[in-house]
């Protein structure tokens, strides 16, 4: 992208993204949150629609001169339903954890019960974190995942809601690498007489090309961002059934925000434009093999990975055999030119500034190019760090070799 203008007017700013452009070109980045938007959504987001305030829903603005903010809305609103299946889709969230304070909103009254995944066993702080607005409105009851297993246990998450008689069930995780069962949810929300919310924030990408079962025929709300695996500008989106529909609008608008950003809309329409093709169908399943991959040979150099596997794209590792704690192997990894985040894993003993374990995702790779072959060598490189952790030599070695991947696997063509 040429940046001439903003390098004469802001060179601070401009040294910033060159600098960071050179950080995401020339490391791996295994951060399961990110991956990299195409030239096309960049192009959309950086746009004129940028300019122009659109309060209100298309076709029922309250500003003139919205036309062509209502085409690119309706455009990712109709595509984000070809895409789902969704009855009614709100596009206008700007991020996933907005998305979910519309459909509190839009339920609940402050002191009401939630249940939720409990964030230190993978679930979000939206879900009923203490720290969070969720914690701090609302009655909180957390469910988590067996110790032996790693897995959710749902006869835990049928006794929670039995005794806590919650006004609606949340299913999603940022750190659980199973397939989620939204219909035993279903079940069970029904049982207990509560709305089921699904946050598919981390996994709408595999679920738009197939790679994991939808939440859409058996939740009366899935929320989701739209950057992720969706490969999207960074942003949020609402599915609904349609009697929920209205309630939802008038939470979002006027109820928690002002003007929609039109720019972030249009790039959500190109990404899921793009979302439509056999390619990001093709990218979907090779971002679960390259996951697979990744973790069977983290397994074979004798790392534990919560719940011996994955199936979607991300997975937990658990260092507590390395005697290596999370934020360590995060600060070696990247001396080594390998981005990821430590991680708390289920009944962590550390502190979540801590941690005992790190969290590797394939969203990144995969859009690079990357095959099961490079996974078995970035497992390497990643052994190698953990296990050689003041190594410094040894360190800037595997730094190269992380360096030449990526420069055999570029990000853009320029």
């Amino acid at each position: 992208m040429n940046f001439e203008q903003l390098k004469s007017i802001d060179p601070e700013i401009y040294d910033t993204i060159i600098k960071e452009t050179e950080r995401e070109r020339n490391k791996i980045l295994l951060i399961a949150s990110e991956n990299y938007a195409s030239p096309a959504v960049f192009q959309a987001q950086g746009s004129i629609l940028t300019n122009k305030y659109a309060e209100g829903s298309p076709n029922r603005r309250y500003y003139g001169g919205c036309e062509y903010a209502d085409m690119a809305e309706k455009l990712a609103i109709e595509r984000a339903k070809a895409i789902f299946g969704a009855e009614h889709v709100n596009v206008q969230p700007h991020s996933g954890s907005q998305a979910n304070m519309a459909v509190y909103f839009s339920l609940l009254k402050p002191g009401d019960a939630i249940l939720g995944m409990n964030l230190s066993h993978g679930g979000h702080l939206s879900h009923g974190s203490p720290v969070n607005f969720t914690g701090l409105l609302y009655k909180v009851a957390s469910y988590g995942v067996n110790r032996e297993t790693g897995r959710i246990d749902m006869d835990e998450v049928r006794d929670l809601a039995k005794k806590h008689n919650p006004r609606i069930i949340v299913v999603g995780a940022s750190a659980y690498s199973r397939i989620i069962d939204f219909k035993a949810f279903s079940d069970i929300a029904k049982e207990s007489g509560a709305y089921l919310l699904a946050d598919i924030a981390h996994i709408a990408g595999l679920v738009a090309a197939g790679q994991h079962p939808s939440p859409v025929p058996y939740a009366d709300f899935v929320t989701t961002t739209t950057h992720k695996t969706m490969r999207g500008p960074r942003g949020g989106m609402i599915m609904c059934k349609a009697e929920y529909a209205r309630a939802i609008d008038k939470t979002i608008f006027p109820g928690i925000q002002g003007g929609p950003l039109v720019h972030v809309i249009a790039a959500k329409a190109v990404a899921f434009k793009e979302a439509l093709s056999q390619e990001f169908r093709n990218y979907q399943e090779k971002a679960v093999k390259n996951a697979k991959a990744l973790a069977e040979e983290l397994m074979k150099r004798g790392f534990r990975i919560i719940s011996g596997g994955t199936d979607n794209h991300l997975m937990l590792v658990d260092l507590s055999n390395t005697n290596v704690t999370g934020k360590e192997a995060e600060e070696a990894l990247d001396r080594a030119g390998i981005t990821l985040n430590k991680n708390a894993i289920p009944y962590d003993s550390k502190p979540p500034a801590i941690t005992s374990g790190m969290r590797l995702g394939t969203p990144c790779v995969t859009t690079r190019g990357m095959g099961v072959a490079e996974m078995q060598e970035i497992a390497g490189i990643i052994s190698y760090v953990v296990r050689n952790i003041n190594d410094s030599a040894g360190i800037e070695a595997m730094n190269k070799k992380a360096k030449d991947l990526c420069d055999k696997f570029p990000i853009y063509a320029s």
